[in-house]
């Protein structure tokens, strides 16, 4: 504490600048004095660091980082004390910035190496559950193992180890000079000596240091929770049987999904439940022990399937005309004609793919010309209702109208090695395509799969026109990567010598493939989110998860390849089912979405995405369309021609957007969080344009319809779709007088568009 509080002075002294800048006030002085305490500090820190770092044995590329980033800091320090003193203003609050920035990345990687590298993920509520460990099933195998045997024991181990050991012991921190995610690693030990004695736990310095009371001071693990009385028991038994170690390739610590398609047979048929997706999920309800509630009403049907196919509210009229409509299957004609609205389809379904594909129309990288977007060929593509396996073939392989999103972002200045262009590339294709997170294995081996530094740059190399050098957490290794594809062997060999546009030609050739069946799996789990809320599997871009049914994901996923890689096909088969006319559900935690014991009941309630509400308040609160909206911006004419109002998802992101969830696609965005924040609350208050819109609506709608009464149900019907209850008129009576006024009316429309039925989708 004394050593390091200190330091946190600097950061007081820019809050300091901040306040003072604010409120027009000068602080130099104390903030001199104050820097120049942190500075002292900083020296000492540095000094005692150094010490620290040879008494207690620390080791791997945290350390490096922390350490080069403390001195950094103490010399930004330094620069910050000196430009204060001599009143240099051009350069102290630029030097002091920098300096807190310093203070923060040594500080964040001196807590990862004290405390381990998921110190701030450890204090969250799930951080507490009990990571899953292999049943203990062979100690009482008394012969040798056989190799199935020895696969399963050594499984167990591994997953010991990678859970309490290889946070401290692994390629990022080697405490000790010792690493324990490998074979040779372990069998080689570390200062103490051999960690493992083949044959003898009792002279295995592994089996010593766990065994300790937890209050010594050389107890492993020492952070976190020790190992259970099973795991030890676990280790133990594996050291008495030689520590075997299997030979050739391991089985994974990790769930790893079955690469191939898988047709499964579709369950017998019940009463009016004839459609094959719900006799999957009526198998899933009768194993849960679930009852099927009533579907929902025509009204809410209807404005359910208008927002999730064109993204817009249903007119008041075709409301009623629905509602009168007595024809029986007037809700599958009602998707078909929805769905054949191909402009106003494409418009909203833009959102979804901007968002997966990153591809946006100005922002970081546009400036120095250094991104490309891809919009023509996407709004294209989805009014044509382009095949899958031509739309992925198309970006894998592009043409120059497509090359934006395998092209990257070229970022200004320098950047760190797991961002250039061709890792990026992998790193897209990886996430979107097949739901595999390859960002962890850019940098170091994955944490949270099995792939490794080498696959990624490997895979990377696809992409790029020379040889990337690996970098393990930037720094060069000096090691050459190959080529080859990251995913299943049995999908293809890219030829490593070929030129870039062969190699990617063979790529998307193998990808495409239905043998792929992790390619359509991953598709039709993302379309099953955006019109349920939560995917079969979810997180969606952890196609390694297990799904609530195996068994719907298989059937949906072979039957899209089956049918032409449609996809607004796949969608018609969604929309139409009794599953996806269920009543809306919730949870009560956010978290409680990506749970492992989540159980399906019905889609869940969502918010209006930041383009749906956009376009619901242009279409229902300010009556008259076009280029009024401010929101509304800059959009390619060639597009613009075809719109009767210029819709949310083809414009300029801006604050309002942003904050009601719209993402800066910097970067994959495959979710967008549905949950109700303070900035949008804030936005939805005191935005300048939001509150803009709402006058001119106001002014709009007492010019359209002067009596009190007349507004308040036509605004009801426009808004909801729905005439107001007795208790809402009660309402409305009360706080808007005979004689409108703009005040109330801004008033009463405001609160519409803060009304549940408004921004939720039931």
């Amino acid at each position: 504490m004394i050593v390091h509080f200190p330091i946190g002075l600097l950061v007081i002294a820019l809050m300091m600048e901040f306040i003072g800048h604010r409120r027009k006030k000068n602080y130099h002085e104390a903030i001199t004095v104050i820097i120049i305490f942190g500075t002292l500090s900083s020296v000492i820190a540095v000094v005692m660091g150094l010490m620290l770092a040879q008494a207690e044995d620390y080791g791997g590329w945290i350390k490096d980082i922390h350490q080069w980033t403390g001195i950094a800091t103490m010399l930004l320090a330094g620069w910050t004390s000196y430009a204060y003193i001599r009143r240099s203003r051009r350069l102290q609050v630029f030097l002091l910035t920098l300096t807190v920035a310093g203070v923060t990345v040594a500080g964040h990687y001196g807590a990862s190496l004290t405390h381990g590298e998921d110190y701030l993920t450890s204090v969250l509520p799930s951080a507490g559950e009990a990571a899953p460990r292999a049943d203990f099933v062979l100690a009482t195998t008394n012969g040798p193992l056989s190799e199935a045997q020895v696969q399963e024991l050594n499984l167990q181990v591994r997953t010991i180890l990678a859970h309490s050991c290889n946070n401290c012991h692994g390629a990022a921190k080697t405490k000790g000079g010792l690493r324990l995610d490998g074979k040779e690693y372990i069998f080689e030990g570390g200062e103490s000596g051999p960690a493992v004695v083949p044959g003898d736990p009792e002279k295995s310095e592994l089996m010593r240091r766990i065994r300790l009371p937890n209050n010594h001071k050389e107890y492993m693990p020492a952070k976190g929770k020790g190992l259970t009385k099973e795991e030890i028991a676990i280790l133990d038994y594996w050291i008495r049987k030689g520590a075997p170690w299997p030979e050739g390739e391991l089985k994974s610590l990790f769930r790893v999904a079955e690469l191939a398609p898988r047709m499964p047979g579709i369950p017998p048929a019940s009463g009016d439940i004839t459609q094959p997706l719900d006799r999957f999920v009526n198998t899933y309800f009768r194993d849960n022990k679930i009852e099927w509630p009533e579907p929902v009403s025509d009204r809410v049907y209807i404005r359910r399937v208008y927002l999730d196919v064109t993204g817009l509210l249903p007119l008041p009229d075709s409301v009623d005309a629905f509602i009168e409509d007595r024809r029986p299957d007037k809700r599958s004609l009602l998707v078909q004609r929805l769905l054949g609205r191909n402009e106003d389809y494409a418009q909203h379904w833009l959102t979804f793919w901007n968002d997966a594909l990153r591809n946006d129309y100005t922002g970081t990288g546009y400036i120095t010309g250094g991104r490309s977007d891809i919009t023509q060929w996407l709004y294209t593509s989805i009014v044509e209702n382009k095949p899958y396996n031509r739309f992925v073939s198309e970006l894998i392989n592009p043409a120059e109208t497509s090359k934006g999103f395998i092209r990257g972002i070229k970022w200004r200045g320098t950047i760190n090695s797991s961002q250039s262009t061709e890792m990026q590339a992998a790193q897209n294709v990886s996430q979107v395509f097949l739901g595999l997170n390859l960002k962890c294995a850019s940098c170091h081996d994955s944490f949270v799969n099995d792939w490794k530094l080498e696959d990624a740059y490997a895979f990377a190399n696809i992409f790029c026109d020379s040889t990337l050098e690996i970098n393990r957490c930037d720094k060069p290794t000096g090691v050459l990567a190959g080529r080859r594809m990251l995913y299943y062997k049995q999908l293809g060999t890219v030829d490593s010598a070929a030129p870039t546009d062969e190699r990617l030609r063979q790529l998307a050739q193998y990808l495409v493939q239905d043998n792929n069946g992790r390619l359509y799996r991953t598709l039709v789990n993302r379309i099953w989110a955006q019109l349920m809320g939560r995917g079969i599997i979810e997180p969606v871009d952890v196609m390694d998860n297990a799904p609530w049914s195996q068994d719907l994901l298989d059937w949906l996923a072979s039957d899209f390849t089956a049918n032409g890689y449609d996809i607004k096909r796949l969608i018609y088969t969604i929309l139409t089912s009794k599953t996806y006319q269920l009543p809306s559900t919730s949870v009560e935690q956010a978290e409680h979405i990506v749970a492992p014991d989540f159980v399906f009941k019905g889609m869940l309630r969502r918010r209006l995405t930041a383009e749906q509400f956009t376009d619901a308040v242009s279409k229902s609160i300010e009556p008259v369309y076009g280029d009024s909206m401010v929101m509304y911006k800059l959009f390619p004419e060639a597009l613009k021609k075809n719109l009767s109002f210029p819709r949310a998802a083809l414009v300029k992101n801006d604050p309002f957007l942003t904050a009601l969830g719209r993402p800066n696609r910097e970067t994959v965005s495959t979710s967008r969080m549905s949950q109700a924040n303070l900035l949008q609350a804030l936005e939805l208050t005191n935005g300048e344009q939001f509150n803009e819109t709402v006058k001119r609506g106001a002014a709009n709608w007492i010019k359209r319809y002067g009596e009190r009464d007349k507004l308040v149900a036509e605004l009801y019907r426009s808004a909801l779709g729905r005439p107001p209850l007795e208790k809402e008129w009660v309402v409305a009576r009360r706080e808007m007088s005979d004689k409108l006024t703009q005040a109330e009316v801004e008033d009463f429309i405001w609160a519409m568009t803060l009304h549940p039925e408004f921004q939720l989708i039931f």
